[in-house]
């Protein structure tokens, strides 16, 4: 199960962000698996789940989406999107298609706070770390 060193590597990029930034908690995490990335997402949620007690994940909300792998079909010389690098193009039908896009394991989004959970000037003025404005991500498109 590789994905429990994943949500370690996730958890890295979290804390290295938390010491650049300075910020005290985490209420969301938003990441990418592309369809050929090879990550199962239930496991890599159920991994992060059990990491994030004590952590800055702790009480987290955590998406994860996978989106579709991008292709190119040298048959028909189109861009096409597909779910294993087993499909064969969905506009002709061939076999010769070459992965173009879709391996990536990326942070989309992190909402980081100043104050910790239960502090009653931190939550009523909604402050987040960092030089990003409210609700805003403290960090974008890092792969991990």
């Amino acid at each position: 199960m590789h994905e429990m060193s994943l949500a370690g590597g996730i958890l890295r990029v979290v804390e290295q962000a938390q010491a650049r930034e300075g910020f005290k908690r985490v209420s969301r995490l938003a990441l990418e698996a592309g369809a050929l990335s090879g990550v199962e997402v239930s496991a890599l949620r159920f991994a992060l789940e059990a990491m994030s007690p004590g952590t800055l994940l702790d009480g987290a909300t955590i998406d994860i989406t996978q989106p579709p792998a991008a292709a190119w079909c040298m048959a028909c010389a189109q861009a096409v999107t597909i779910q294993s690098r087993l499909d064969d193009c969905p506009l002709c039908g061939s076999a010769q298609i070459q992965p173009t896009g879709g391996h990536e394991l990326k942070v989309l989004e992190l909402i980081v706070h100043d104050d910790l959970p239960g502090d009653a000037a931190g939550d009523a003025a909604g402050d987040t770390a960092g030089a990003t404005p409210q609700g805003s991500p403290a960090s974008t498109g890092q792969a991990v």
